[in-house]
């Protein structure tokens, strides 16, 4: 899988991650996040990860709503 993603996002609120997964998706691109943290601190962080054929909508749809 890692051959053909490439990490467009990373934060340590699930919440969050989940809003620009779903965001994502509804434009019509697919993304997964990867959750990295530790579950009994949430210590660590997750990616949003999309296909590298999806980099640069990806990039725009995080730009067009002011995710930084």
């Amino acid at each position: 899988m890692e051959e053909n993603w490439v990490k467009i996002y990373t934060t340590r609120d699930t919440f969050t991650a989940e809003v620009i997964k779903q965001g994502l998706s509804e434009e019509g691109i697919p993304a997964v996040a990867i959750n990295k943290q530790l579950a009994a601190y949430n210590f660590g962080e997750i990616e949003i990860m999309v296909n590298k054929s999806n980099f640069d909508s990806a990039i725009e749809y995080l730009v067009k709503n002011d995710i930084e």
